[in-house]
């Protein structure tokens, strides 16, 4: 099978809604912390989503040579969660663990959209793409992008009740 199709197998179509129902949960939760709103619903969706399809990405991933760049993020993406989920369900966003939650909970959001363009230049036919620059380009557009995201959250976050 060429790098340029899409599987169609039952696995990895559920794969790739569980992620993409992740980026669309972050994004509301990430435009919510820009307004200092939490919403238990889309925030827990999120974080399972995201751990979820963390967890099923290595269901795909079985190389004769491992660590690959795709487990080594899945294991990023594992730590970060941690303290995230630590941050806002046993510490209920005290002190230093609302920031810790909300850096978290970016990062996490850029990590699943980081894959996303990861795949996205993998699916799309060669001669439509540069390569390696545009690439580069894309994620670092991508990076900068969240890390002004997450400066923002952290200053503006402050739920009531929290």
């Amino acid at each position: 099978m060429s790098n340029t199709t899409l599987s169609t197998d039952p696995l990895t179509l559920l794969h790739v809604l569980i992620t993409l129902i992740a980026i669309a949960s972050g994004l509301v939760v990430l435009v919510q912390m820009h307004a200092s709103r939490l919403s238990g619903g889309w925030t827990g969706t999120f974080l399972a989503t995201t751990l979820l399809t963390t967890v099923t990405g290595y269901i795909f991933f079985h190389p004769p040579n491992p660590p690959t760049p795709a487990q080594i993020t899945g294991v990023v993406a594992l730590v970060i969660l941690a303290p995230t989920l630590y941050g806002l369900y046993l510490k209920h966003l005290t002190g230093i663990w609302r920031p810790v939650y909300v850096i978290g909970a970016v990062i996490s959001l850029y990590l699943n959209v980081f894959v996303l363009v990861v795949q996205l230049f993998l699916k799309v036919p060669k001669p439509a793409i540069t390569g390696g620059p545009l690439f580069g380009g894309v994620q670092l557009v991508v990076l900068l992008a969240f890390i002004v995201a997450g400066w923002l959250s952290v200053k503006r976050f402050h739920p009531i009740g929290a």
